[in-house]
């Protein structure tokens, strides 16, 4: 071959090599950054607009990098804050090998934590009683270190403590599924005058303003300490429910303004970039988030937004009386948008009263037996999954208020739900699987078990005790013919009575007192076997202590004015 044939042929080989990467060169490609999408109107909160597409990568900016200081301002990184994440975890390779829909029982961390010894106890429990799977909402009990030391409760479980929760889990075959709260219910973080500035609301600690600056660095911080002790985890919850206030802020407004109102973006934008840092963090994690804040946008905002490709959403309702067929529609939009699965929350506990103290089993039998109608509907559904159902056990409706029932009070509300779940109904066969297993005579009429024999019954049984019975046997005493003639708050403010009189119920007075606080003295050790002190004294404060407290009052009243011997009453107009 001739020397001028040669450079033919490799002058023809370049330039074939030259349109081959121009044609497969990625800049040649135009994507979909022409296309809009369209937000539902509903009532006033989200925009009916139509906006660009996510640029999930300027969505992963924190927007700007900088403290409020006094200091000088402190430029933007030009990073993405995946890649500027401190580190990132081990690799794995994801696991989308089909497995059953999971059964997870939910523990609420925001109120009563139970010891790890009383998780020691129930874990197998709850194994037996159908659940593979613990939904572990941390709230203030993860130890959070460094500058996120402030959010721990002082009752915190340790790393040891975490470990051993592991362990426990793995032993009895129940799959843990952390969650962490990043958008609403941050109260826990927000309320701290350290991140004040971080909340959507001035005056209220409700939600996180998601373009303030550092709020990203605060949710990254938070959810890489919780992976890291949860690297074995398949599924992290990330919250985002109730994200009240949302576009209240003055950076919202801001925002707001220049994107055509779309408040539906503007939670999108968040959420995705939460998701696509965790799914950048831990290769192969899967993310479920709330579905209330989704139900107000329509399919084609959610599939534009990517958020489809990162998490699945948990479509919650508590009612004995739930809408199924609206449900029907939120699990249709779902498979329009995209989502490959959806993840139903049924409840309990914790959700029939915001300070419920005994749990109304009939109640959460029948939002169950109702999920259970719509877990049997879901074949209809052609392209998305029914991946598992968590039963909530909420102890707070939010963190500063109230506790609701104590977890050993609603375990026969729960082994109720899950058998239901399992059986497909709560038939005959079903009943007596709960009290072989409890070891107890239920009485759904009353909402009892009766007899029980699990791990906390004794909790149980006092906390029955109490509800029943403190409260009407101070009343019943104060409602007395003597009482009510001899001793009324007139009588008692003035010293002045006959002794006589308090004689016919002193004895009765004080007898009841002495019950009382004997039974407590022994209530007070069952809960030290579970609960932390912080637990106890809340709970005695809210149900107990009012009660205690008129009787001991009257008791130190019917002595002392005894010993007075029916003198004349105190005149208070000469005693000022």
């Amino acid at each position: 071959m001739t020397s001028q044939k040669l450079l033919k042929l490799i002058i023809g080989g370049l330039v074939i090599v030259a349109m081959v990467k121009f044609i497969f060169s990625p800049s040649s490609s135009k994507g979909t950054s022409g296309k809009t999408h369209q937000i539902i109107q509903v009532g006033t909160f989200w925009a009916d607009q139509r906006v660009p597409k996510l640029n999930l990568y300027e969505n992963q900016k924190d927007p700007v990098k900088k403290e409020h200081t006094d200091g000088p301002e402190v430029q933007p990184e030009n990073k993405n804050t995946v890649e500027s994440n401190q580190e990132k975890l081990e690799p794995e390779v994801p696991d989308n090998t089909p497995t059953d829909p999971l059964k997870i029982v939910h523990l609420d961390l925001k109120g009563a934590p139970p010891k790890v010894k009383y998780l020691k106890e129930i874990f197998p429990l709850l194994s037996s009683l159908g659940a593979n799977g613990i939904l572990l909402e941390y709230e203030d009990m993860f130890p959070y270190e460094g500058e996120l030391a402030i959010l721990k409760s002082s009752f915190a479980y340790s790393p040891e403590d975490i470990e051993e929760i592991k362990s426990l889990a793995k032993q009895h075959n129940l799959e843990i599924i952390p969650l962490v709260q990043v958008f609403g219910h941050m109260e826990f973080v927000l309320k701290h005058e350290k991140y004040f500035r971080l909340r959507e609301v001035e005056t209220f600690p409700n939600s996180l303003n998601p373009l303030a600056p550092g709020s990203m660095d605060l949710v990254q911080d938070m959810l890489t300490q919780v992976m890291k002790k949860h690297q074995e985890a398949r599924w992290f919850h990330i919250g985002a429910d109730e994200v009240r206030g949302l576009g209240k802020s003055e950076d919202s407004k801001r925002w707001l303004e220049t994107n055509n109102g779309d408040m539906g973006r503007l939670f999108l934008n968040h959420v995705t970039a939460v998701g696509s840092f965790m799914t950048n963090l831990k290769q192969g994690i899967k993310l479920i988030l709330w579905d209330d804040m989704f139900r107000k946008l329509n399919s084609n905002s959610i599939k534009e937004s990517g958020l489809q490709d990162l998490a699945s959403p948990m479509i919650w309702t508590y009612t004995p009386n739930m809408d199924v067929k609206e449900i029907g529609n939120y699990i249709s939009k779902y498979e329009e948008a995209g989502f490959q699965g959806v993840w139903f929350a049924s409840a309990f506990k914790g959700a029939s009263g915001i300070d419920q103290k005994w749990t109304p089993i009939g109640h959460h039998l029948k939002n169950h037996q109702q999920w259970q109608n719509i877990i049997t509907s879901m074949p209809q559904y052609k392209s998305v999954r029914f991946q598992g159902i968590a039963l909530t056990g909420w102890q707070r409706y939010e963190h500063h208020t109230v506790l609701c029932e104590l977890l050993p009070v609603a375990i026969p509300s729960l082994a109720v739900c899950l058998q239901t779940l399992k059986y497909g109904s709560f038939d005959d066969k079903a009943k007596s699987e709960v009290e072989r297993i409890l070891g107890c005579e239920l009485q759904l009429d009353k909402n009892e078990c009766n007899g029980a024999s699990f791990p906390g019954s004794d909790v149980y049984e006092m906390v029955k005790k109490i509800n029943d019975n403190l409260e009407s046997s101070v009343k019943k005493i104060m409602q007395s013919y003597h009482v009510r003639g001899s001793f009324s708050s007139y009588h008692r403010k003035r010293s002045f009575a006959n002794p006589r009189n308090l004689g016919f119920f002193k004895d009765e007075l004080k007898k009841l007192m002495d019950e009382w606080d004997s039974f407590l003295q022994t209530f007070r050790r069952s809960m030290d076997a579970i609960y932390f002190p912080d637990t106890l004294e809340e709970w005695l404060e809210e149900n107990v202590n009012e009660h205690l407290e008129r009787l001991n009052e009257m008791v130190v009243d019917v002595e002392r004015i005894i010993k007075l011997n029916g003198q004349p009453k105190v005149d208070p107009l000469k005693t000022r």
